[in-house]
């Protein structure tokens, strides 16, 4: 499959739209809301830090099930969109405040009013997952939300030590001593571009 663009994202959003509209109303008559998050790349390409990346990462609040996921799938497949759906609960314990960190994307991809409402995923959860994939493409993705000011690290240290006592081998696809140690590399990795970006 292709790489995506942003286009491709916008592209994706629009026909998500146009599936939702015709979802059946609440059981109460309203008509019903979803939250759809870009994850990591997605939130690099959303907002002009890369040009393409090779898949989509997104997710909801109800993980990839139901109606939102549904429609996201659908949409994927017509445009030959290569998508990733995998909230970053389903890897690591979310940090407390995660839903009220979530940020707004660019005015292009969002729309008022209507049935899906699209936001970055909380940057503080988001660095915290990649640190637990922890390869050097998630650890150069990781430092970008440092760079860009969407993540500080002092504030990181808090949440993480927030989450670690959660911590276990439900929770965690590994040891939370091996999660330590890969967060010190990140932390290294920061301090030594905070070094190097320091005016001479």
């Amino acid at each position: 499959m292709k790489e995506v663009s942003a286009q491709d994202l916008g592209a994706l959003i629009a026909t998500v739209r146009r599936i939702l509209v015709g979802s059946p109303p609440l059981p109460d008559g309203s008509s019903r809301t979803w939250n759809l998050y870009l994850v990591a790349g997605t939130s690099h390409l959303a907002e002009g830090w890369r040009d393409r990346v090779p898949h989509l990462e997104l997710a909801s609040d109800a993980g990839g099930a139901g109606v939102l996921g549904d429609a996201v799938r659908e949409a994927g497949a017509a445009l030959d969109l290569r998508l990733v759906w995998e909230l970053p609960a389903d890897v690591i314990p979310l940090p407390p405040g995660w839903s009220e960190r979530a940020r707004p994307v660019p005015a292009g991809l969002a729309v008022a009013g209507g049935p899906l409402e699209v936001l970055h995923f909380d940057p503080y959860s988001v660095v915290l997952r990649l640190v637990a994939r922890g390869d050097e493409p998630d650890y150069v993705m990781a430092l970008e939300y440092q760079r860009r000011g969407w993540v500080d690290l002092g504030q990181l240290e808090t949440r993480l030590a927030a989450v670690v006592p959660q911590f276990s081998s439900e929770t965690l696809a590994q040891d939370p001593a091996e999660f330590r140690r890969k967060f010190r590399g990140l932390r290294q990795l920061i301090a030594r571009d905070t070094e190097q970006r320091r005016p001479a």
